[in-house]
Parts: C-alpha cells; sequence; structure tokens
C-alpha cells in the first residue's frame, strides 16, 4: 500500500504546477531569506526602530551601508530567482550571466528608491498618529502599528512591481498579510498619508487606485463585485476591477465596497455597509435608522 501511494504521490504527470523539478542554476526564492531582506529594509528606513538599536547620529551612515550593501546582494539573488522562472512557475530558457546582470540592476535601482519610500511613509506614519487619540508618540506607531508594516511591505513590493520583478513581490505583500492580517496586492495604487486603523481583515485588490489622506478601518474590503469570464469560462486577466478611492475618503469598519466604481472625494462610508455604486464629493453612506421597540 505504501508503495502504491508512493508512486502515485511521485507520478509527474499529476503534478503539473505541484512540484518544482530543480534545475542546474535556476534559484528558487526562498521565503526565509525575503523575510531577512524585509528586516534589513526595515532597519534602513526606520533605524534604530528596527535592525541595532544602539546606533546614533555617528555611527548612523555606518549601520546603513552595511545593510544597503547586505540587502544589494541579497535582493539580486532573490530577483535572480524570480527571473529564472515563468509565470506559471515553471523553468525557462535562460542566460544566466545576463539575467544575473539584470537582477544586480534591478536591486541597484530599487535601493535608489529607497529615499523616495521612506518619504512616504513618513506621512503614513503621521497619518496614523494624528488619526489615532490613544498613540502617544510615533515611535509607537513605527514599533507597534501594524499598519506600518503591512504598509511599508506594500511599498517595497509596489516599487519592485513597478521596476517589472516578478514574483517577488506577491510573497512580500503575503508576508505582511500573514503577520498582520492586512491583505494589500503590491499592485494596487496607494497615495500618500494613507493609514489602517487597527486593521484586521482588510483586503486591498490589485486595480485598487488610492488617493491621498484616505483612512480605512478593521474589516474593509475594496474588491471586485463580479469577473468577467473568457470562452473558456475561466475569469480574464487584467481587467481593472477594483475601487477607486479619491483624497479625503474614511471607509469605516467592515464595509465592503465592489468593482470599478469610484468613492468620490470627502466621502465616509459607515460601518458595515455594502457599496456598488459610485458617490458625490462629500457624501455620507450610513445604514438606515432602526427605530426600535421596547
Amino acid at each position: 500500500m505504501l508503495t502504491n501511494a508512493v508512486n502515485q504521490l511521485s507520478d509527474m504527470g499529476n503534478l503539473k504546477g505541484l512540484c518544482h523539478e530543480h534545475h542546474d542554476n535556476d534559484p528558487l526564492p526562498s521565503g526565509q531569506k525575503l523575510g531577512t531582506i524585509i528586516e534589513l529594509c526595515r532597519a534602513i528606513l526606520f533605524p534604530g526602530f528596527y535592525g541595532v538599536s544602539t546606533l546614533n547620529s555617528r555611527t548612523l551612515p555606518y549601520h546603513i551601508g552595511v545593510n544597503t550593501e547586505r540587502l544589494y546582494e541579497m535582493l539580486s539573488e532573490q530577483i535572480m530567482a524570480g527571473l529564472c522562472f515563468a509565470d506559471n512557475g515553471e523553468p525557462v530558457e535562460h542566460d544566466a550571466c545576463r539575467l544575473h546582470q539584470k537582477a544586480q540592476e534591478l536591486a541597484a535601482a530599487f535601493i535608489a528608491r529607497l529615499p523616495q519610500i521612506r518619504e512616504i511613509l513618513a506621512t503614513d506614519v503621521e497619518a496614523a498618529y494624528n488619526g489615532d487619540p490613544a498613540a502617544e508618540s510615533y515611535g509607537e506607531i513605527i514599533s507597534c502599528y501594524p499598519v506600518i508594516k503591512a504598509v511599508t511591505n506594500y511599498r517595497i513590493a509596489h516599487e519592485l512591481l513597478l521596476l517589472g520583478v516578478p514574483l517577488i513581490p506577491r510573497i512580500i505583500t503575503e508576508m505582511a498579510h500573514s503577520e498582520t492580517g492586512i491583505d494589500i496586492h503590491p499592485g494596487a495604487q496607494i497615495g500618500h498619508h494613507f493609514t489602517i486603523d487597527h486593521g484586521t481583515g482588510v483586503v486591498i485588490g490589485a486595480t485598487c487606485i488610492i488617493g491621498n489622506h484616505v483612512k480605512l478601518y478593521q474589516g474593509v474590503t475594496l474588491g471586485a463585485k463580479s469577473f468577467p469570464l473568457d470562452e473558456k469560462g475561466n475569469p480574464i486577466k487584467g481587467i481593472a476591477r477594483h475601487p477607486i478611492l479619491e483624497d479625503n475618503v474614511i471607509v469605516y469598519s467592515n464595509a465592503t465596497v465592489l468593482g470599478r466604481i469610484t468613492i468620490a472625494r470627502n466621502t465616509v462610508i459607515g460601518g458595515n455597509l455594502w457599496v456598488t455604486e459610485d458617490t458625490k464629493p462629500g457624501e455620507r453612506l450610513v445604514q438606515a435608522n432602526k427605530q426600535r421597540n421596547f
């Protein structure tokens, strides 16, 4: 019985897309190494809060330099691993030297964007602090609040995606999903001063466009209403299917906003609502008052 089970489990005909068969010089992205890469990015973006905690203005350039050098080496390796595979995970023909050089170029281009990533993350920290009366300092926000961890991963992954890095961006945002319960697709476009209060259960789809000074609460879904199907009945990929949230929108807990609709600037969406149509600027959507009988 055991032999029969092993033979069935080893049948390559039943493993299409489910087994990675090693080929020489074909690395596979490592979740453990990507976790270290995120730790390095956080230490560079928020020095003293992550990584070495004893640094000061004199030692800061040294620590950032060391972390940046290590980040470059590790990220180049992981980008190389991503480049070695097609979207379906099958090995692809490639020139190893050319891909290695491309991976290094992409890693260097990403690192060059870290100052801009820190600049926009600073606005996210500010938004979280100003939006929560319980917050006592920026340090508390950076150290404790899940939104900063999730948005940091998202902004890193989004930049990698814009550079054309395959697979790695999605792994990075899913790591944040596991860590915080906040699911942000790296393809979403999110402006500055973005925050999520509490955060657990928030879902932001791949084609969402979110403006500036937007605030979400826990359990909010910015999702797709339906999936157009091809002639084989499979969802058509690459279609804009998630909401657009303009500037200064607030969406309260457990609200669900679906489809390619526009939530106009200054709109407030109350909790537990289901929204599938455009809103007008400044509109307030709340549940109808229910008369209570005693």
